[in-house]
């Protein structure tokens, strides 16, 4: 729904509105980003701060699939983020950087390395539910990157909103600190606005969309209310701040600028979060966010230097966060734009122009950026430079890779690098149109270019292409890209699991190859060979061993030539190549050619390839053969009153418990399981810990099935 968007007396002056030049002040730069659990509000707060700051003049809404952030064909359909959007706004003469990020899990790639390169966050949360799931998922990631922090309690409009309970969630769940600095007036259908505590003030939202911030002084019993809570609020940053103590056991009444700077101090140690009451769907308390986000989280000067290592020697070294210091960037993210290559970049010291040359320092090359962009969704404004603090897309960089450093070629650092989570779950793709293959393969590239949890192989055994990412949705979304964006759709199965075959004793076998073929001369071509094989199984994981010296050739008066020699060694191998029972690999087999039958003209290379193959056919037939598995390693982090549930189902799988931890509340269970009982797995281990277990898995071993 489209609306003009008027004045506010809360709202920056029309002038904000003009394009502002790269960087401004650095002190007056914010990176914040926006992150909760799925449908906590995330996107429609971001479109409402866009609203409010000037930047739109309409506010997109989710369920109409016209939001500006979540610009994806699929994200407006599905109603949820995907992909990190970037945007910069300016807020009472400060530039305001903003990522809104995913909520689904699947999707938490976009979480990770967006923490990464902020300063500053603002996690919302749904008034009904309190923390969830991926909100503690979102702020384990936070806790991370030390990143600071915010808290919103959403949608205090809805049925079942409950602020208190929202507020001790967070405490309980989280381990944080929570203050709330301001508190919802009515809640529900009644929710009318918010008391401030600070200047003691009822605040609403008037006008058309809440544009009009009209305050008046509380009195009554909501004065009593911000009296009380006040207290609270001024004992906490007494905590952190020694001139709010001193006020306070001083019986002096503590100001709004002490308590904001108190606060200031608090939310960027990490030990207070400032909480916030509102409700981005009905316009209500997002311009006092946005006041909030400007006041209490850092700017880059208020962070440490950045620490990194020097390329060559790996010797720690820091760096500050100014213009004036030697360029380091991180590239935080890649995407895919036209067949074109765009670079998201987070610049923590330095400036960079277009056409400068920059030293990749993740891989030791130089790279040059074409062309340098501000990002608004999936809008692009050209810029000509940027400095230290912003979030800028460049062009023409041909090497850098999502957790590559930039930096200045005569001052190299190297930071560290990005941690990605290992994918979990994979599906067989084929192009539908043979003409499509190789496109297929090119585009499958591209995307694991953009996203560092999608892994492309191709099965060496089975020939197909799998693709691996982090949750059955992951996948689908990639496959409905690679059809709706590049045009190449694809089938799509479930992949084969490939097993394999070994032995369970020693088994004898002889056997001959005999054949008459036509020749083109119109005589005919007698092909004879025979061979005599021992088979027998070694230790599990020893491989397998072919043994060809010393062979009894019949007539012994025969000899191999070169080329009958390669022959019988390749016919070897090629025979334990196919088991007996499903013509799966033989594993772990020793196989010793004993004896080769000859005859002068007869015993070609085709001929002793086919009698050693019948020969070890049919020993592998009697040596007890049997079927092996795939077992993979597996370590899952589930919550400690849940790990009951979580082990009882591997054992239901197959599994087998091989120790535990515990840590921070979580259980760390390390396991084996059989891989054809692991499908769907991700999907139901979120079910039964109510979305809050993880879990990653490698190949260990076969084993009998």
């Amino acid at each position: 729904m489209s609306q003009d968007h008027p004045p506010s007396s809360d709202s920056p002056e029309p002038k904000a509105k003009k394009e502002k030049k790269p960087g401004g002040r650095l002190a007056r730069v914010r990176n914040v980003g926006i992150c909760a659990h799925i449908d906590a509000g995330k996107t429609t707060l971001t479109e409402r701060v866009l609203f409010y700051t000037g930047v739109s003049h309409r506010m997109g809404e989710v369920h109409d699939g016209d939001t500006i952030m979540d610009y994806m064909v699929q994200e407006r359909e599905r109603g949820i983020t995907i992909t990190a959007a970037v945007t910069e706004c300016p807020w009472k003469g400060h530039d305001v950087h903003i990522i809104d990020t995913p909520g689904h899990v699947d999707f938490t790639i976009e979480v990770e390395r967006s923490l990464r390169v902020l300063d500053g966050a603002v996690v919302v949360f749904d008034a009904v539910n309190g923390v969830e799931p991926q909100s503690e998922t979102v702020w384990r990631q936070a806790d991370r990157y030390h990143v600071p922090r915010l808290a919103f309690i959403n949608k205090m409009d809805r049925v079942g909103a409950d602020f208190e309970m929202s507020v001790d969630s967070i405490r309980k769940k989280l381990g944080a600190n929570p203050v709330p600095v301001n508190l919802p007036i009515g809640k529900e259908h009644e929710f009318d606005g918010v008391l401030d505590l600070l200047s003691r003030e009822r605040v609403t939202f008037e006008g058309d969309r809440g544009t009009d911030v009209t305050r008046t002084p509380a009195t009554g019993v909501e004065l009593d209310e911000i009296n009380l809570n006040r207290d609270a609020l001024v004992e906490a940053c007494a905590d952190v701040d020694d001139a709010v103590a001193e006020a306070y056991l001083g019986g002096a009444d503590v100001t709004r600028e002490l308590l904001e700077a108190a606060l200031r101090k608090g939310c960027i140690s990490g030990k207070l979060v400032p909480v916030l009451a509102g409700s981005a769907l009905k316009d209500k308390g997002v311009q006092l966010l946005l006041d909030a986000m400007v006041a209490y989280l850092p700017a880059p000067p208020d962070l440490p230097p950045m620490k990194g290592f020097e390329p060559r020697t790996h010797a720690p070294m820091e760096r500050e966060q100014k213009p004036e210091a030697p360029l380091v960037a991180l590239a935080f993210k890649i995407q895919m734009e036209e067949g074109r290559k765009q670079v998201y970049l987070r610049l923590y010291s330095g400036t960079l122009s277009s056409g400068d040359e920059v030293l990749n320092s993740t891989h030791g090359k130089k790279e040059k950026v074409a062309r340098l962009f501000l990002a608004h969704a999936d809008k692009r404004t050209r810029i000509d430079k940027a400095t230290a603090g912003q979030l800028v897309v460049a062009a023409g960089l041909k090497f850098a890779r999502t957790g590559d450093t930039l930096c200045a070629p005569n001052a190299p650092m190297l930071l560290d690098k990005m941690a990605f989570q290992e994918p979990v779950i994979a599906i067989a793709v084929e192009a539908r149109r043979n003409q499509d293959q190789e496109k297929l393969e090119e585009v499958l590239q591209k995307l694991q270019d953009e996203d560092p949890t999608l892994r492309v192989q191709v099965d060496p055994d089975t020939g197909q292409t799998l693709l691996r990412g982090m949750g059955e949705l992951h996948l689908e979304i990639i496959v409905d890209r690679l059809d709706r964006e590049f045009g190449t759709p694809v089938n799509t199965g479930r992949p084969q699991v490939v097993f394999r075959e070994a032995l369970g004793a020693e088994a004898h076998a002889h056997d001959t190859f005999e054949k008459v073929l036509p020749e083109a001369t119109g005589g005919e071509m007698h092909l004879f060979a025979g061979a005599r094989v021992r088979l027998k199984p070694r230790q599990r994981g020893a491989g397998n061993l072919v043994v060809t010296e010393n062979v009894r050739l019949d007539p012994p008066d025969l000899q191999l030539d070169e080329e009958q020699e390669a022959a019988v060694r390749e016919g070897c191998e090629d025979a334990i190549r196919n088991g007996p029972l499903q013509g799966f690999p033989l594993v772990d087999v020793e196989l010793q050619l004993e004896t080769l039958q000859l005859r002068p003209k007869q015993s070609t290379e085709v001929a002793l390839r086919a009698a050693i193959g019948k020969a070890t056919r049919e020993a592998a037939r009697t040596a007890s053969p049997r079927l092996l598995q795939p077992i993979m390693q597996m370590e899952i982090v589930a919550p400690q009153d849940l790990t009951g549930p979580v082990m009882g189902d591997l054992q239901a799988r197959g599994g087998r418990i091989e120790g535990m931890d515990s840590e921070r509340g979580a259980t760390i269970i390390r396991a084996t399981a059989p891989l054809v009982k692991l499908f769907g797995y991700s999907t139901d281990l979120r079910s039964l810990t109510q979305g809050r277990g993880t879990f990653t898995m490698q190949f260990g071993r076969f084993d009998e099935a």
